[in-house]
């Protein structure tokens, strides 16, 4: 049986990585945090500098102006972003993580050096399309087609909920290409924003992550450039769900930063406010609340790191990646309710940080796989012969 890595401490350039998105987030992404959410307004500013500073091409190797680092690195750069602001976290989860990795690690030499450069770099955003108003859990059961022409593929369809469908510059999308072989029947492709039949649709208005941008694309009669077909045809949702596989990674980790931050205000706030002569946390039923929460971010925060390591030493991590989304999810989820309840009133106040985390946290219990799909992950990896 193979032995499972577990991340004991971190390296002296991990310290040094988490210290710098650290001091970058505090700086610059909390000062406009209620401005950008109540704007629905997408941080293109802060984006472009992490760009300069290497965060948007993390997983990407040197030669394609990468930093070439790991899912450690990856899970703690996402996670101390979302301490505070998930939406931050979620935006660099989807750009590194999805179509950025896709065609990382699946594109061929041709496509890396055409699109990774400049993804990696921050100068193009990326956007990954898979889901669809007819399939969210289902996600081969999707209805956009690509056609095969000549030298191109005419693609017809629409995604539904693609993460910087409007800001986006490069995109992956699926597409069946065959009906008939059902999941190996659909393949993936690298669009670009501005090629005839590309069509932007509805920016969602959303509960939370409010300044993450999230798009319905439509696609009429797209020609697609054969060359731009993303790994062998028919492998589009095969691959994809390897590039999920590192995502929930990232979920995780934005779970663990979002309930982090839960805790981090609630710390603060316990020793400010003052009830019947006392500080609130002198109170034990704060300090269980307080205690709880804490034990149950370090049990999430060594599944993620878990399935971190286990990903970067190349070990098979399908069961051990949902498990650490499944439970950090619902775990940021139960924490920012708590979070609410510890502030009382002023946890119902926009003034407040926990009334945003409150917002942000439900869609990581949905978003690449819900809790439930990631069920359906652990028990079939638990039951296979």
């Amino acid at each position: 049986m193979e032995q499972t890595p577990f991340l004991t401490e971190l390296t002296e350039n991990q310290i040094i990585i988490r210290n710098t998105i650290k001091e970058f987030a505090e700086k610059n992404i909390r000062p406009v945090i209620m401005e950008n959410d109540e704007a629905q307004k997408f941080p293109m500013k802060i984006m472009k500098q992490l760009g300069e500073l290497g965060f948007l091409g993390i997983l990407v190797p040197e030669e394609f102006s990468g930093a070439g680092l790991g899912y450690v690195e990856y899970a703690l750069i996402i996670e101390e972003l979302s301490k505070v602001d998930p939406s931050v976290g979620l935006s660099v989860a989807a750009h590194n993580g999805l179509c950025t990795n896709h065609i990382n690690l699946f594109g061929n030499d041709s496509q890396k050096k055409k699109y990774l450069p400049d993804l990696a770099s921050g100068k193009k955003i990326g956007a990954w399309g898979l889901t669809e108003s007819a399939s969210g859990s289902d996600a081969a059961g999707l209805l956009s087609t690509a056609v095969k022409n000549g030298n191109h593929y005419l693609l017809n369809g629409s995604k539904q909920f693609t993460t910087h469908g409007t800001v986006g510059e490069t995109y992956v999308v699926m597409a069946i290409t065959n009906k008939e072989a059902g999941k190996k029947g659909i393949s993936a492709f690298i669009l670009e924003k501005g090629m005839e039949g590309l069509i932007i649709g509805k920016k969602e208005n959303k509960l939370g992550m409010r300044a993450s941008d999230t798009t319905q694309l439509v696609f009429e009669n797209y020609k697609v450039p054969a060359e731009n077909l993303l790994g062998e045809e028919g492998m589009g949702f095969i691959n994809s769900m390897k590039v999920l596989e590192g995502g929930r990674i990232s979920i995780a980790a934005c779970s663990i930063g979002l309930a982090q931050g839960c805790l981090d205000a609630c710390l603060k706030y316990s020793h400010e406010r003052k009830q019947f002569g006392k500080s609130l946390s002198d109170f034990q039923a704060t300090q269980f609340k307080l205690a709880e929460i804490a034990t149950n971010i370090e049990a999430a925060r060594m599944l993620t790191y878990r399935a971190a390591a286990m990903k970067d030493a190349g070990i098979p991590n399908t069961k051990e990646a949902a498990e650490a989304k499944l439970f950090a999810s619902e775990i940021a989820e139960k924490t920012a309710s708590e979070a609410v309840q510890i502030f009382g009133g002023y946890g119902f106040i926009k003034e407040y940080p926990v009334e945003k985390f409150y917002r942000d946290v439900k869609l990581l219990t949905i978003g690449e796989g819900t809790s439930e799909i990631q069920r359906i992950v652990i028990a079939r990896d638990l039951l296979k012969d």
